[in-house]
């Protein structure tokens, strides 16, 4: 067939079937609901791999690729925009670990009640269908430019879809977190196979130096801001963004929860994830190489990716290109897995349970496995739809931060009401779907300060409000109104915020057993309350040495890693 030998051919069916057997051989130990969604049995080392492979998918390599691409080394924030937020991870993996719940939804109704984790569900499973529906649409346009057409983007989302949907919902997170450990090796394997030969052929990065002042003079394609398009405010504005966002992205309990201890999950989080911004370096650099070996001629930016793997893996050593999409297909299942796992938890445990209870754990399995066969579907349905990965992406970041001011309110502050959270996450969205309105962006353009702002910009012959405007607007929106509800609204239980509280400050013992979620096990006495401003409502907890610790090496790394790549384009 066009573009695979028959060496690509073994190579890819090696990886498929095996996988396929090892996640179904872990359904053996699923029993009940907990070993589904959250099975808390993982040590250091697999939490780190499924950290990394849950976080990391082939269409934020086509979409980093892709826009840089176009517009040079600045289009690596794409995904770097997690960056300056992944040494909070560290603090945050903890606090998931200690909630002692099955979903965050769980989380949403101990703090505020079943109404606002019903609410927590909607915007969820609608975040998975998002999320799925880019990762498949990623990795179908890199597969179609990798094999020259010969496997339809269509094609390839049916059979990769059917494979992790048998192994996922058999063993459900125990056959993911298993699974990640191998597809995070052919992930790594992925990111990087492709990077030498590739910069060889343009002459290294003075070569694309060379080929960038030729075919774009007065543009710095090496630099890691873009006035007017990826600038400072910009970085600024989506990292904050992704930091607030992070912990109510559903699939982030069990990737901070599943470890035995809190150190593993801090471990696995923080650690997962850097491993996934030094592959972005390499996913940034084959786009960069793309636009000057292609001259720039290339019409859709998406396939760079795939296209340099079609060229130059087959002249290497036969089978290369089959493994390339072997390791594609790995970050593709790696993650829908952990997704499609997840959103069956939400359903099951938050919407189905609480009015079905009493029903035997084999029957919530049923009902798991086929409400995470139906996300799939529905995110199947999206894919198709779905016009580009960059636009599938940039809804993403918006979608994640509709419950995090709620989120963050009922935390951090005793006064946040349930009247409050529906009000920060209904704002939230609402300021989200009007700041794209065409009559909101036309608005904005006549105010005298707007141009120099750069609030509005042109998109697809359209004027639109900007991406990091929009942040300001729905953010400060859900915060603000949070708060004057809150405040004008009937507070909490003082006994249900109390045992919340508990749960935040109180350290995961050896082999607790956590019989219903978001309650500590019996026996377990309550940590006192270590907070500052403790005379007040802010639930600001005193961080211990640990926890600075790595939060400052967090820190380090990060600008390492940024001046790493700063030394690289000099």
């Amino acid at each position: 067939m066009k573009g695979l030998a028959a060496a690509d051919w073994i190579a890819l069916g090696v990886y498929l079937i095996g996988v396929t057997v090892l996640g179904v051989r872990t359904s053996r130990q699923v029993t009940n609901m907990s070993d589904f969604v959250m099975p808390r049995r993982f040590g250091k080392v697999m939490m780190l791999m499924h950290g990394f492979g849950t976080s990391t998918h082939s269409d934020q390599a086509v979409s980093v690729a892709s826009k840089c691409y176009s517009s040079g080394l600045s289009g690596i924030w794409y995904q770097w925009m997690w960056l300056f937020a992944t040494p909070f991870f560290w603090l945050i993996a903890p606090m998931m670990r200690r909630f002692r719940a099955l979903t965050t939804a769980d989380v949403f109704a101990a703090r505020y009640g079943p109404s606002v984790a019903v609410l927590f569900c909607v915007f969820g499973l609608a975040k998975f269908v998002v999320t799925i529906g880019n990762m498949l649409k990623g990795s179908g346009a890199v597969i179609e430019a990798c094999t020259g057409a010969a496997i339809s983007a269509e094609a390839s989302i049916v059979v990769m879809t059917v494979l992790f949907v048998v192994y996922g919902l058999a063993g459900g997170l125990r056959a993911a977190i298993v699974t990640d450990f191998v597809q995070g090796i052919l992930t790594l394997l992925f990111s990087f196979l492709l990077l030498p030969s590739v910069l060889h052929a343009v002459g290294g990065i003075s070569g694309m130096r060379q080929s960038f002042a030729e075919l774009s003079p007065g543009k710095d394609m090496l630099s890691l801001v873009t006035p007017g398009e990826i600038g400072v405010f910009y970085i600024a504005m989506i990292a904050l963004n992704s930091l607030l966002s992070v912990t109510v992205q559903p699939h982030n309990m069990g990737t901070c929860g599943a470890g035995r201890t809190e150190i593993d999950g801090a471990v696995g989080f923080m650690g997962g994830t850097f491993l996934k911004r030094i592959c972005t370096i390499a996913w940034c650099l084959t786009g960069l190489a793309a636009f000057a070996h292609y001259s720039g001629r290339v019409d859709n930016p998406d396939h760079v990716y795939g296209l340099m793997a079609s060229e130059f893996l087959p002249q290497l050593m036969p089978g290369l290109l089959g493994l390339f999409l072997a390791g594609l297909l790995a970050t593709v299942m790696g993650s829908c897995d952990s997704f499609m796992i997840s959103a069956a938890g939400l359903v099951t445990e938050n919407l189905y349970r609480p009015v079905n209870p009493g029903r035997s754990e084999a029957h919530y399995l049923r009902v798991a496995r086929a409400s995470g066969l139906a996300v799939v579907v529905v995110a199947i349905g999206y894919t198709f739809w779905l016009s580009g990965v960059i636009q599938g992406l940039e809804i993403l970041w918006k979608l994640n931060a509709v419950m995090a001011p709620a989120f963050w309110l009922g935390v951090f502050w005793r006064g946040a009401t349930t009247a409050g959270a529906w009000a920060a996450t209904l704002l939230t969205a609402t300021t989200w779907c009007v700041s794209g309105m065409d009559v909101t962006a036309t608005s904005i353009a006549a105010l005298p300060f707007s141009e120099s702002l750069s609030m509005v910009a042109v998109h697809n012959e359209s004027l639109v409000v900007t991406v990091p405007w929009q942040m300001v607007a729905y953010l400060t929106a859900g915060f603000a109104g949070g708060i004057v509800v809150s405040l004008c609204t009937r507070r909490n239980d003082p006994q249900q915020l109390d045992r919340f509280y508990e749960l935040m400050r109180t350290p995961i013992q050896e082999n607790e057993v956590v019989e219903r979620p978001c309650t500590l096990p019996q026996g377990v006495i309550p940590a006192p309350r270590r907070v500052f401003f403790s005379s007040t409502n802010f639930e600001i907890p005193v961080p211990t040495w640990r926890a600075m610790s790595g939060f400052l090496v967090g820190w380090l790394l990060v600008f390492a890693i940024i001046g790493g790549v700063w030394w690289l384009v000099l």
